[in-house]
């Protein structure tokens, strides 16, 4: 498999992981970010591109020749229009992706569509503070009501624990190498805690890319 990829929000929290999991395992990378002065990093196997997503056409032809595409896009958690922008911009990512003939296209998910229990998802279980319900509600849409009937690509979404990276004072956590992977069902551990490193997030990401295992469907992972 060629070791070459594109990746859509290189600069983002997961973004940067992402990209740094993919610059250590030797990948060649096009980062395709709306700011590229965001990216510090320095690596003869990086190339930066600037692209806002929303220009369908610029997309496609920034797409066109990669066989895989990791998208971590986010239009952020603080921007009062992440609903609107989540719900108008990533049909176009999966679109773009399609006319540029790529063959997968893994996307960084949510965490709102997996189960807690039985019929009952995460969105809905009342502990999703307001300050982020709108960007959970729209990835969650985005993946029940488009991502979840297209068969036009080998598309995979990528759902993180409820919490991702984040540990207080800790920092976002350490890449350990050590977790489980499921299906549809929120993880937790023993404590009750569903929890994971951005760095293992990653770490599992690359995997994914580098070994499918997935196919248009979702996947997610926790301790």
């Amino acid at each position: 498999m060629a070791k070459n990829v594109a990746l859509i929000g290189a600069s983002g929290f997961v973004g940067k992981a992402i990209l740094a999991e993919l610059l250590d395992r030797g990948y060649d990378v096009e980062s395709l970010v709306r700011n590229p002065a965001k990216i510090t990093v320095k690596n003869p196997h990086l190339t930066i591109k600037k692209v806002d997503v929303s220009d369908e056409n610029a997309l496609i032809a920034d797409l066109k020749g990669y066989d895989d595409v990791i998208s971590a896009y986010n239009p952020g958690w603080t921007n009062p229009y992440i609903y609107r922008e989540t719900l108008t911009n990533y049909p176009k990512i999966l679109d773009a992706a399609k006319k540029a003939n790529v063959k997968r296209l893994l996307m960084v998910g949510g965490a709102g569509t997996l189960f807690v229990k039985p019929g009952l998802r995460l969105v809905d279980s009342g502990v999703i503070p307001d300050a982020i319900m709108p960007g959970v509600k729209s990835l969650g849409e985005f993946y029940l009501n488009t991502l979840m009937g297209e068969k036009g690509i080998d598309w995979v979404f990528f759902s993180p624990a409820a919490n991702l990276g984040d540990m207080g004072a800790k920092g976002p956590g350490k890449r350990t190498g050590k977790y489980r992977l499921g299906k549809d069902d929120l993880i937790v551990d023993g404590k009750g805690n569903s929890f994971i490193s951005v760095e293992d997030y990653a770490k599992a990401m690359v995997d994914e890319l580098a070994n499918p295992a997935h196919h248009q469907e979702r996947f997610t992972i926790g301790y």
